[in-house]
């Protein structure tokens, strides 16, 4: 099968992580809302805990915190459940990028059409967004502004930390799509000021089909934010659905691990990229970094090899069974369309026809791999 590297579209689940799931499906099968029995307290007790777990990765109270089924989902509660207060309050002005999730980007478009006025920023040729491309924005009857932390087919670093010290204190909500960067850039999330916030396990050694939306008071007062489904009153009446204890415990034993370590994967993440980038410029082929390397994460590249399309890169990678990559979000690869992150930024067709995506975690990526590919490259531009 080659080596993994499409780390940004799900992360290889940790044993740790698995076992503590596999012990909680055997022993631990109780409904976590069943208060009449001890195997109803049990699995409540996973999920607090869980929830504590994650509440200190992220340096907030546990309460805050409501599980979801994943960074989806909860894009779409903080996007979606702000719309009967947007409508009570003559908000219909949102703020977003042109580069977000589709999970983000879709129920804004829903609102569109529900009479709302959404602006999408683009970000320069660097991959950035600029902090008074969204604040000159920002008007009185502005509902939300929502802004990935990280962006999942360049590794661009956004300005959030502008931003949120910016929006502080203003009646307007302000939304962070963490999925990429919850896990890593640990510290910088315990600074930043946010009133909403999404998260996914399995974008950090956690498994599919579990994450989180942060949910703050607003300027001493309740969330405005509202449930999108109906059934049951799991998650304090925020999430309807028998609650999955395995996947919950899951994510906390994720969060757990990777507060401990978090700064010793950081190292791994960079010494990779730095071996990546020493053999692209010593091995003689043609290529371009779309993003500027210094505003990016360590664990994440994409590269435009000139004149060779990625389409047959990846091709050739998995018949050869070399390496897994990929050409953008997994989101939208079943279509073969043209990155809209990378038009967004202002690149050229072909360039963007010549675009992969490299992403990797804490394990060493061997050299010889990169420069196989290289070689692939280099026969190909010759």
């Amino acid at each position: 099968m080659g080596v993994y590297l499409d780390y940004n579209a799900s992360t290889p689940i940790d044993e740790r992580v698995l076992d503590k799931m596999i012990d909680i499906y055997r022993n631990h099968f109780g409904n976590a809302d069943s208060r009449t029995h001890q195997f109803g307290s049990s699995a409540k007790n996973i999920v607090e805990n869980a929830r504590k777990q994650l509440g200190s990765l992220l340096n907030i109270p546990s309460e805050l915190i409501y599980f979801t089924s994943g960074s989806t989902e909860s894009n779409n509660m903080a996007i979606l459940g702000l719309e009967s207060y947007g409508h009570e309050t003559g908000k219909h002005h949102i703020i977003t990028t042109a580069i977000e999730h589709k999970s983000i980007l879709k129920p804004c478009e829903h609102l569109e059409e529900c009479g709302f006025e959404v602006e999408y920023v683009r970000p320069h040729e660097d991959g950035r967004i600029h902090v008074e491309d969204v604040l000159n924005r920002v008007r009185p009857d502005t509902l939300l502004v929502s802004v990935m932390h990280v962006n999942n087919e360049t590794g661009t670093i956004q300005p959030v930390y502008e931003i949120g010290e910016a929006l502080a204190g203003k009646e307007v909500y302000f939304h962070i799509d963490a999925s990429q960067s919850c896990g890593k850039l640990v510290e910088e999330l315990r600074v930043q000021k946010y009133d909403l916030l999404s998260i996914s396990a399995h974008k950090m050694y956690g498994p599919q089909g579990v994450g989180a939306l942060v949910i703050k008071n607003k300027n001493g007062k309740k969330s405005a934010l509202k449930a999108i489904m109906y059934g049951g009153g799991q998650e304090r009446e925020m999430r309807p659905g028998t609650l999955p204890v395995a996947l919950i415990g899951g994510i906390g034993e994720a969060a757990s691990f990777l507060q401990d370590e978090y700064q010793n994967n950081r190292k791994k993440y960079e010494a990779n990229r730095k071996m990546i980038l020493e053999v692209l410029e010593n091995s003689g082929i043609k290529y371009q970094i779309n993003g500027d390397l210094t505003l990016g994460i360590d664990n994440t590249l994409n590269i435009s090899f000139t004149d060779f399309s990625s389409e047959a890169l990846m091709l050739t990678l998995q018949e050869r069974a070399l390496a897994g990559i990929s050409n953008g979000s997994a989101c939208t690869s079943q279509s073969y369309a043209p990155s809209y992150v990378l038009q967004a930024m202002g690149l050229d067709n072909q360039r963007i026809a010549c675009a992969v995506r490299l992403s990797w975690g804490r394990e060493a990526i061997q050299r010889e791999l990169i420069s196989q590919i290289t070689k692939i490259v280099k026969a190909w531009q010759v």
